[in-house]
């Protein structure tokens, strides 16, 4: 192991004591000092940084790789002082998806497919639909799903305990009568299979490991191509992550109908996500014209009473 590699490690273990997953970054920095190894290069300059992300990758991406790059250049400036540090805005920024809002119909129609979906392994597709159910109907995000405990799971209190998330955030997610419903007719169907009955993981695959993500989304693409959602011929389109979108919007919109103070709610919508900061669940108010007019009503209803 050379010294970037060490120090790489080094920043790993601390960023982690912060609370920070780090695996997608891991992988692109671990990346990054193969490449300054492949130069023999045992200091980082700018140059090599701005070659490195901007190179084996996808324009979309490279705004996203310097800034991993950087946040990393920093702590090894502490550590020599001949480190540069790449400049900011070398690449244009990573412009977020707009996210696509399904219809209740579509969503229906997902979750149905799902349990009908041909695998290889026969209780996959019970799996499947309960997946795809809680997805829609909390909008949690994928990782949480997949990787819930049996022992996180309260049916009796309707109460579901997300461990160790985004940011190492735990948090609990309450559920309603009927998704608690169809999470005990899930668990039963579970508990009566051999196999699956001593998996410690709430949702299970066919031999009671957890439910793979590659299969999940699989079925997503497979559906989202079926229904005409995704077409070969137009890059983009709905994505798995925009059920939890959906929810957040439809959530929004329904407390914007009925009349109810969104700027007292929306900190228990930022919490019942995740969300580290509400700025992260403002954003969702772009996300259809109905929840803009609604926004620019209430700026509206601002402004006349400063008048």
């Amino acid at each position: 192991m050379n010294g970037l590699d060490e120090a790489l490690t080094g920043y790993l273990t601390l960023r982690r004591g912060f609370g920070f997953k780090l695996t997608s970054q891991e992988a692109r920095l671990r990346s990054f000092t193969r490449f300054l190894a492949e130069r023999n290069a045992t200091v980082v300059t700018a140059k090599l940084a701005v070659e490195w992300a901007g190179g084996g990758c996808g324009s979309p991406t490279w705004a996203s790789r310097l800034s991993t790059v950087r946040s990393f250049c920093r702590h090894l400036a502490n550590l020599d002082a001949r480190t540069e540090i790449p400049p900011q805005k070398v690449f244009p920024p990573q412009r977020r998806p707009t996210p696509y809002i399904f219809s209740e119909a579509e969503v229906l129609d997902l979750v149905a497919t799902a349990r009908a979906w041909p695998t290889q392994y026969p209780f996959q597709s019970h799996s499947l639909h309960c997946a795809f159910g809680l997805l829609a109907a909390t909008g949690m995000r994928s990782g949480e799903v997949f990787n819930l405990q049996r022992n996180d799971v309260d049916l009796r209190e309707g109460l579901l305990q997300v461990r160790q998330s985004k940011f190492g955030k735990s948090r609990i997610v309450p559920i309603d009568g009927t998704t608690a419903e169809a999470l005990e007719r899930y668990a039963t169907r579970r508990d009566n299979r051999v196999v699956t009955c001593s998996s410690p993981f709430f949702i299970v695959g066919d031999r009671g490991a957890a439910l793979r993500h590659d299969s999940v989304h699989r079925v997503f693409m497979g559906w989202a191509y079926q229904t005409g959602l995704r077409t070969k011929k137009k890059r983009g389109g709905p994505r798995l992550h925009d059920l939890r979108h959906t929810f957040a919007v439809r959530t929004l919109t329904e407390w914007y109908r009925a009349g109810e103070d969104i700027d007292r709610l929306l900190p228990v919508l930022s919490t019942y996500l995740g969300h580290t900061h509400t700025r992260d669940t403002y954003w969702y108010l772009t996300a259809t014209p109905e929840l803009l007019g609604h926004a620019a009503a209430k700026l509206d209803q601002h402004w006349e009473a400063r008048l």
